[in-house]
């Protein structure tokens, strides 16, 4: 009888309250910060950035409040104050001076963002340039690839300009290209490409898991890319299917993508977390333009503390297991964790 009232089962009926008191571990921020699980800081973040012609250009984007257009040279400065906050990596995405119905500015020698990508990785030589792969800045009807005249795009046409469009940012000196247009295909011809062309040191980060969703809409605005007729749904996901986005995710994975990117991130962190579990990849998770709106609106109208609004969702999609977080806030973030400092 003693042995019973000894043994596991008697143990686990005398670790609770009150010789238990999980408060103990939250007293004092010290402690907090001593058995924290999920931390995010700088290195996990990369800065997306909207790159424009022009000299000493900075539009702000309304929809989208601190983020703006920029010119090179303020593209160039920007970047700069990122790196000295922590921040090795941005993504760009360009805005052409003229736009048509193959998207050409994409895949120009002499496109804004090749020049933007030679003009940054010779000012800033240790930043991690990554460069959006799609059509939808550059098509005057806003799709992301070649549109027949039923209002439909051509995948397997498309495919040949996302792979032009790659190989002419490689050249350019990118570090990492992301195409983004959602083609069935895209990841191995980009990749294909890629290799065809000397590039095989350029990994590819796919957007692998990208729904059709309403969080876009800022972004939108802020490219210039929104769709002139119809939606993007024939091509980007239904956000209601996650047993698709595995599959998708296990495509271009399958294609030689070096990097699988969840978007948006919050809505979908089942998704990244499903990912997680099944890829041995990096994950990316885009915490959105829409996401980041709604964020500083809210804050803005003082419903909730931005800063800790920030963080808390930020760490949300580092512990549901991205290890790349793309994100507009990502200044603002680095500064709050960049000197050790996180949510009290």
């Amino acid at each position: 009888m003693s042995e019973l009232l000894t043994g596991p089962s008697a143990r686990s009926r005398e670790a609770v309250f009150p010789a238990v008191r999980p408060r103990r571990l939250r007293r004092t921020a010290a402690l907090r910060d001593l058995v924290r699980e999920t931390s995010v800081g700088p290195a996990d973040f990369v800065y997306p950035m909207f790159v424009t012609h022009g000299r000493d250009v900075r539009v702000p984007i309304e929809p989208m409040p601190g983020q703006a257009q920029l010119s090179i040279d303020n593209l160039i400065r920007e970047a700069a104050e990122a790196v000295q906050l922590g921040i090795r990596a941005v993504l760009l995405f360009g805005l052409p001076p003229n736009k048509d119905a193959l998207g050409t500015g994409a895949y120009d020698q002499d496109g804004i963002i090749q020049e933007a990508t030679s003009a940054l990785k010779q000012a800033l030589p240790g930043v991690l340039v990554i460069t959006d792969v799609c059509l939808c800045e550059y098509t005057d009807h806003g799709h992301c690839g070649v549109l027949l005249d039923d209002g439909t795009v051509a995948n397997d046409e498309t495919l040949e300009l996302l792979s032009r469009t790659a190989v002419s940012h490689a050249d350019a000196g990118a570090d990492i290209v992301a195409p983004s247009a959602m083609m069935d295909g895209q990841g191995g011809a980009i990749r294909a490409a890629l290799d065809a062309a000397g590039h095989g040191d350029v990994p590819v980060m796919a957007y692998a898991s990208k729904m059709a969703s309403a969080f876009y809409g800022p972004f939108r605005a802020a490219a210039d890319s929104a769709p002139q007729s119809g939606d993007r749904k024939a091509y980007q996901m239904d956000g209601a299917n996650a047993r698709e986005a595995m599959r998708e995710l296990q495509q271009d994975a399958a294609e030689g993508a070096d990097i699988l990117m969840v978007k948006p991130a919050l809505a979908y962190l089942d998704v990244i977390a499903r990912a997680r579990e099944a890829f041995d990849l990096p994950i990316a998770a885009y915490n959105v333009s829409g996401e980041y709106a709604m964020l500083r609106a809210a804050a803005a109208n003082g419903w909730l503390d931005e800063r800790s609004a920030m963080l808390e969702t930020l760490t949300s999609i580092k512990r549901a297991g991205a290890d790349i977080i793309i994100t507009y806030f990502a200044k603002d973030a680095a500064r709050a964790t960049g000197s050790g400092r996180m949510i009290r």
